[in-house]
């Protein structure tokens, strides 16, 4: 995004659909897994109310479970369907692919922007 190489999104929990850390995308994420979230306990219980339950982990798909202050790369749809919900994601844009750009609008993005120290797991989560 913003012509930039794409920036890892979080390590702790290991995300990415590729499970790399980076919010990559190809062919096989049908669900494009592009926007490096910074997830709120707003946006959770928004995404479980919407059937998309974030918090119980799940081994079989390598998924953890999310708390607030993880960073996780969500799918487009579902980040702007919060959005419009009034219960978004923060965003780091360095870490979120160009993709995403697809479905939702970069103002909207820039809107809900975060800034990630050098060091990102200062942030905690």
């Amino acid at each position: 995004m913003l012509g930039e190489p794409l920036q890892p999104c979080g390590t702790d929990p290991m995300t990415g659909f590729y499970r790399d850390g980076c919010c990559n995308t190809g062919a096989e994420d049908v669900g494009s897994h592009t926007i490096c979230a910074v997830v709120t306990e707003e946006f959770l219980a928004h995404q479980r109310a919407v059937g998309n339950d974030l918090v119980t982990p799940m081994p079989h798909f390598r998924f953890p479970g999310l708390v607030p202050g993880d960073r996780w790369c969500v799918t487009a749809a579902n980040w702007l369907r919060a959005y419009a919900d009034g219960a978004p994601a923060l965003v780091v844009l360095a870490s979120t692919h160009e993709r995403a750009l697809e479905v939702v609008p970069l103002q909207a993005l820039r809107e809900h922007a975060v800034d990630v120290p050098a060091d990102p797991g200062s942030l905690g989560g």
